[in-house]
């Protein structure tokens, strides 16, 4: 029976340096204070909705001032996903 080659395998080379990508934060301050603006609005608008037995915010509005005022709130959870 013959004889398998013996297959040498080559020595590791690690892979040449890269250099260090520097990465650029962004100033990203405005998200904290807009994100609670978006959920005390929210709060506040659901709130006077029915302290006032739904004469406001928007009178018009009638029962959809819930949800503008949940829309507000879902407004600021979408901002928050900026947050870093």
């Amino acid at each position: 029976m013959p004889k398998s080659r013996i297959r040498k395998k080559a020595d590791f080379t690690p892979p040449p340096a890269a250099k260090a990508a520097s990465i650029k934060l962004t100033n990203r301050s405005w998200v904290a204070p807009v994100m609670l603006a978006l959920f005390l609005i929210g709060l506040a608008w659901i709130v006077l909705f029915y302290v006032t037995e739904g004469e406001l915010p928007i009178k018009s509005f009638g029962n959809w001032n819930i949800v503008a005022g949940f829309g507000f709130i879902a407004a600021g959870f979408g901002v928050s996903t900026q947050w870093k």
